[in-house]
């Protein structure tokens, strides 16, 4: 009965542990600017307001505004950034292959960074809407469509920096990106409105997680054996 109950025990704490090492996968290796745009919507929503469309064309520029932006993060998470509007159509459609014919109006953006990684429900509070202004944008009725980008400075580490782009143009007709976007190469960071996981945004929690299961799995053959 005790090798019975110890080959138990060991089968339990090796699937734990790969359960975990699954679960933290997954969780870093998804798209968070999806995740902060669901964030807005649920956001809206609960105010009685109509969700935002997620547009890659949007969030395609969004990277690109953040990218413009790198080194210009001070030590207390202030962004002094500010693009020209002549940027959108002359740099950030383009480098995204937003076709031009399609170039809507940019009616609202938000930005910030932070020195270290922020999951996207602590970059809406603390990056996002950190003030009465941006919240009143992410709540304004007339929006329709929505666009956010990510990028970290260096791999594995800070700082990062997020963009929010709104527009109030004619949902799903505007910000088309050419090929359907497949002929953005996305080196670093990562946008909204596709299912292309993010590249050297983040992988923030990853080897604490797993000694975390590591060191549980030793507790409990201790435990046990």
């Amino acid at each position: 009965m005790r090798i019975i109950k110890k080959l138990w025990c060991c089968e339990w704490v090796v699937f734990c542990c790969l359960f975990l090492a699954a679960l933290v996968a997954s969780k870093n290796h998804g798209n968070p600017a999806n995740d902060l745009v669901d964030i807005i919507n649920k956001n809206r929503t609960a105010v009685k307001l109509s969700q935002l469309s997620n547009n890659p064309g949007l969030g395609c520029m969004a990277l690109q505004y953040v990218e413009q932006c790198k080194g210009n993060c001070s030590s207390n998470n202030a962004l002094t950034c500010q693009p020209s509007e002549d940027d959108f159509t002359e740099v950030f459609a383009p480098n995204c292959g937003v076709e031009l014919p399609t170039f809507g109006s940019v009616s609202g953006r938000i930005f910030g960074c932070q020195h270290k990684y922020l999951d996207p429900s602590e970059a809406f509070l603390h990056v996002i809407a950190q003030n009465n202004k941006s919240v009143s944008l992410l709540r304004n009725k007339t929006f329709t469509e929505v666009g956010v980008g990510l990028v970290g400075v260096h791999k594995h580490k800070g700082p990062y920096f997020w963009c929010v782009l709104l527009s109030n143009s004619q949902r799903n007709s505007t910000f088309v990106l050419q090929d359907l976007g497949e002929g953005i190469k996305q080196k670093k960071g990562c946008y909204s409105g596709t299912s292309t996981p993010c590249s050297d945004a983040h992988d923030v929690g990853v080897f604490p997680n797993l000694v975390t299961a590591a060191l549980i799995s030793v507790y409990f053959l201790e435990i046990f054996l």
